[in-house]
């Protein structure tokens, strides 16, 4: 092939997604392309961000209580290693698919390096509902799913922890199967573990702790008082509630919340003293008594100041975003808006805090189990906090210092901080052979 004759095309894994412009890693790939003008000469090596480096797909065949064979699929994506291991969670959800942990890894590399932890971006998931398996089912999926993706997890390699239907004791199962296959306990193989097996203090509440942290910051550039604050939370798990019950502390009324059991709604403020016992008691707060009901579409016109989305991908689409009356959002959730909802939002003059900053909080707790775990040395929950703080401030500081410097959004801020973190990476180590 002569020099100047046309390189034939390339082939990948990436031939079987074919995502929409709303779809998640169409909207990850929709904001890497708007970052790529902030990147100078390292712009060249942008293509690295399009391009997962390692998808695996595994089979988890397993024997049902009823004693019948059923087969699941599960996922494990590392999209980029170039400033550590991978780092990311596994997520059991009936509508998991190879595109949605493709994004959702890549939002990884990218939310680490936003807050400077030596991580890459990985994640992991099984389509399936768990809530129709017994434990001894959930147990024998997460254990031979654990040892499908054991080719190439481990602590220095890839670092799963909790998301969407996972816990502490998922965790457990994952790290004791993969210590059973190599013959050593190896407890710095995941984070998110119950303490007792090398946990840490405040990891539950992190993610949830981040959301209030940069909300915080976030409102107090915009001049708004958190002291009377309306909020509203979609999305009422680990993420949507530690974050409701901090800004309620101070002095935020949490005027609507929406689960998967419903939407309830009080403009006086909902009691968390009453709702938060009935959420751990049900798994839900749709039979709350203390407010009115709401359709969920309805959530959306809500009166409020501050809109928490900490629920799945792309629940704000362009519709909704029209009808969104906050005047600043943080995403909780990880690719919560579209786009065009982006753009939307950003032309009404609402502020966004987005997803790879703003839920950071608990991967950068991860970071400091998986350090406690290689030290055998616990940190107390008032140290992992006073250090969670200073982290998510500082990196909110430069975030913010390079949205006014370049008059662009937060979004493409923190990407334009992150990438170029990435990229230098990348360029630095080279390309092998």
């Amino acid at each position: 092939m002569s020099p100047t004759s046309p390189m034939p095309p390339q082939t990948s894994f990436l031939s079987y997604v074919t995502p929409s412009p709303t779809s998640p890693w169409g909207t990850y790939l929709s904001q890497v392309d708007r970052v790529v003008p902030y990147l100078g000469e390292l712009g060249r090596w942008a293509e690295t961000l399009k391009r997962p480096k390692r998808a695996l797909i595994v089979d988890v065949p397993m024997e049902m209580d009823d004693g019948s064979v059923r087969h699941f699929e599960g996922y494990r994506v590392q999209h980029n290693l170039s400033r550590g291991p991978g780092k990311g969670g596994v997520r059991y959800h009936p509508d998991v698919t190879l595109e949605e942990v493709m994004a959702l890894s890549a939002w990884m590399t990218v939310k680490c390096a936003a807050v400077n932890l030596p991580y890459g971006g990985a994640k992991g998931g099984i389509r399936v509902d768990p809530k129709l398996l017994s434990l001894k089912e959930l147990e024998k999926m997460t254990r031979r799913y654990t040892s499908e993706i054991g080719i190439i997890i481990g602590p220095q390699r890839d670092i799963p922890a909790p998301d969407v239907n996972t816990n502490g004791q998922i965790m457990a199962w994952m790290m004791d199967t993969y210590s059973m296959n190599t013959g050593a306990t190896a407890t710095g193989v995941v984070t998110g573990k119950p303490i007792h097996l090398g946990g840490s203090l405040g990891r539950v509440k992190a993610t949830g702790r981040g959301v209030f942290v940069t909300g915080r910051e976030a409102a107090r550039r915009l001049g708004m008082s958190l002291d009377g604050a309306r909020v509203a939370v979609q999305g009422f798990g680990n993420v949507g509630s530690s974050a409701a019950e901090l800004f309620a502390q101070a002095g935020a009324k949490i005027v609507a919340v929406q689960d998967h059991t419903g939407t309830i709604v009080n403009t006086g403020g909902l009691d968390l003293s009453e709702l938060m016992p009935l959420l751990r008691r049900e798994g839900g707060i749709g039979t709350f008594a203390g407010c009115e009901k709401a359709a969920d579409e309805d959530f959306w016109d809500v009166d409020c100041d501050i809109l928490i989305p900490a629920a799945l991908e792309g629940v704000i689409t362009a519709a909704r975003a029209h009808r969104i009356k906050a005047k600043l959002v943080l995403e909780g959730a990880n690719g919560p808006t579209v786009p065009e909802a982006d753009d939307i939002l950003h032309d009404r003059g609402v502020l966004i805090v987005p997803d790879v900053i703003c839920n950071a909080g608990g991967v950068t707790v991860s970071y400091f189990e998986w350090v406690q775990d290689f030290s055998s040395f616990f940190w107390t929950e008032d140290e992992i906090n006073v250090r969670l703080d200073k982290i998510m401030v500082d990196a909110l500081r430069k975030i913010w210092d390079t949205a006014d410097r370049h008059k662009t959004t937060l979004r493409t801020a923190t990407f334009a901080v992150a990438c170029e973190r990435i990229l230098i990476a990348r360029e630095e180590r080279g390309l092998y052979p």
